[in-house]
């Protein structure tokens, strides 16, 4: 990248920090550390259903929670993230997880779902945490390796966003949808102290102001069309992924299976099988280069939009539809923001910022359509939602913003 090009995005940065080595330990932590705050958006899915029932609400009405913390995730990511080039990393990591540990208090009392809801964007904001991690790790990482290490935490990530479903299914179905809130409380205060004990502060390098900070956002998005392709090939395939995950226990209480919310979350387990594709995706970047292992992925999420819809009446269809959908959407993911992070080094938290907004608004669009294409065309709908989502994402990825 020319100097012309990373002047203004760059012009109130002081000189880059050292790198410092990552031991095997740091990493799996900084892994865990996301999946268990990222899990904290992804509770309400399975539950979807129970809480329509206490607060006497239609499914596309309780579908809405599962965009609260999408939207509030975003901006999370918009507002708070950009702060990791400018505030020390570890103390407002740490500030994070309180407040996140104090909403998912409020949301197991709520006594309204407008409480509830309101609740659930301000624990989007509050856990927007591991968009702090990734880029903090990309930054200690060797460059050699930072595809590979970038995807073993982002591969904690993915865990949490699936496994996090099983856990809340089976939790909602034996004590009730209230009390997996409680629980993710006590686990958000031990995480607190774990990570003030052994995560490494990371002194920032931006020397600007707030504003100047977010306005740098601005040009980033700008100066960068690879940047821009990202956002939106990530934000188009994660809507594709919302869309399933919001509506398949609708699908899963339907006539079609009539099966509860554990077994809604035990296919969150089953999708976790896609974060082992983090890691791979990582190497396949590294070697063989980000664009390559994009396609091949769009094109695996394609075809599990094809499995989903022809077979997911059947069981194994819907098992098999859902680990390729979660594998071709994860290592897409890792793809994109390999790509991302190699792009202006000063300044990775912005750049995930920009990339995460795109990725969350494309997540919050495909829940809400999602619901409504469940409850105006059900299955069928939900599918033929997804595949047009995915498609777009393929071409995007081809076409836009090229030479």
């Amino acid at each position: 990248m020319s100097e012309l090009l990373i002047r203004p995005v760059t012009a109130a940065i002081a000189p880059p920090l050292p790198s410092r080595r990552l031991d095997n330990a740091l990493v799996w932590l900084m892994s865990l550390t996301c999946g268990l705050v990222v899990a904290n958006i992804y509770y309400n899915q399975p539950l979807l259903a129970a809480i329509g029932r206490t607060f006497h609400l239609r499914d596309s009405s309780a579908s809405l929670l599962a965009t609260a913390t999408q939207v509030g995730y975003t901006l999370g990511i918009l507002c708070v993230v950009p702060l990791g080039d400018m505030l020390e990393r570890k103390r407002l990591i740490l500030l994070m997880l309180l407040g996140a540990a104090a909403c998912l208090g409020l949301a197991a009392w709520a006594p309204t779902f407008g409480m509830l809801a309101g609740a659930s964007v301000l624990l989007g904001i509050c856990s927007a945490v591991p968009q702090l991690l990734l880029p903090m790790a990309a930054h200690l990482a060797p460059e050699a390796d930072r595809g590979r290490i970038v995807g073993r935490v982002m591969s904690g990530l993915l865990i949490g966003i699936l496994a996090s479903r099983t856990l809340s299914g089976y939790v909602g179905a034996h004590l009730g949808w209230r009390a997996m809130f409680e629980i993710a409380a006590g686990l958000m205060l031990a995480l607190l102290g774990l990570l003030a004990w052994r995560l490494p502060q990371d002194r920032p390098n931006f020397a600007g102001s707030y504003g100047s900070l977010l306005k740098s956002l601005l040009t980033l998005t700008r100066t960068l069309p690879d940047l821009r392709r990202a956002a939106l090939v990530g934000g188009l395939l994660f809507a594709a992924f919302s869309a399933f995950w919001t509506t398949l226990t609708f699908f899963l209480e339907s006539p079609a299976y009539r099966y509860g919310s554990d077994v809604a979350g035990f296919f969150g387990l089953i999708g976790a099988v896609g974060a082992l594709a983090a890691p791979l995706a990582g190497k396949a970047s590294d070697a063989r280069g980000p664009d390559y292992a994009l396609g091949l992925s769009i094109l695996l999420a394609l075809a599990a939009y094809g499995v989903l819809g022809l077979g997911g009446t059947h069981l194994l269809g819907l098992v098999l539809g859902v680990i390729v959908l979660d594998v071709g959407v994860q290592a897409a993911h890792i793809s994109n923001q390999t790509k991302v992070f190699s792009l202006v080094p000063e300044a990775r938290s912005r750049l995930n910022t920009v990339y995460m907004t795109g990725y969350f608004t494309g997540g919050s669009l495909g829940s809400v359509a999602g619901g409504l294409a469940w409850t105006h065309g059900g299955w069928p709908g939900v599918c033929l939602l997804g595949a047009a989502f995915t498609g777009a994402a393929y071409l995007a990825s081809r076409f836009y913003g090229r030479d």
